[in-house]
């Protein structure tokens, strides 16, 4: 990944910065979330699990991600 360059997306509803270069899996590995517990929305599609390393973030990307809860 190359460090120095900074890109915006829309996260979860907000403006944030991240590092260019990465991929979904790369971007929930950075933020801490587990890929295995969470489903993702990029730019109004939903992705297949197993495939999150081969989308590239972009910049002006939208990203969704959505948290699975257990409860009882």
């Amino acid at each position: 990944m190359n460090s120095t360059k900074r890109i915006q997306v829309r996260l979860n509803g907000k403006d944030r910065d991240v590092t260019s270069g990465h991929t979904v899996q790369s971007l929930l590995e950075a933020i801490e979330l587990n890929p295995l517990a969470v489903v993702v929305e990029l730019n109004r599609e939903i992705l297949d699990r197993n495939r999150y390393s081969d989308f590239d973030i972009r910049e002006g990307d939208t990203i969704e991600v959505v948290h699975f809860v257990g409860g009882g």
